[in-house]
């Protein structure tokens, strides 16, 4: 897993490329961590990403609740229609709302 941090200021956008398994959440798990505790706004572009376990959908979901309880937003743009599905299908479309195109 390759992780690319684009800050500005108030919101990030995270790259990743490649597998988002138990290795590849390691890799992201810490600056996922802190960007979800000083961000309003975060956009992971998950374009590059291959395959998701339930260790890289708990990465994500502690960002998406550690931003949403100060009121700001997680959203996952461009996922594989693979990724997309894996997330759906756990139910969490909801918390990880997904955006086609680039960040707003």
């Amino acid at each position: 897993m390759q992780i690319a941090i684009h800050d500005d200021g108030a919101a990030a956008t995270v790259t990743m490329t490649g597998r988002l398994d138990i290795s590849g959440a390691e890799v992201v798990a810490l600056p996922l961590a802190t960007l979800s505790g000083s961000k309003n706004a975060l956009f992971v572009d998950m374009a590059g990403v291959t395959f998701i376990a339930s260790i890289g959908l708990r990465h994500l979901v502690s960002a998406a609740k550690a931003i949403g309880r100060r009121g700001g937003r997680l959203i996952l743009l461009n996922p594989n229609m693979a990724v997309t599905e894996v997330i759906t299908t756990s139910g969490l479309a909801g918390l990880l709302p997904i955006e086609r195109g680039g960040a707003p």
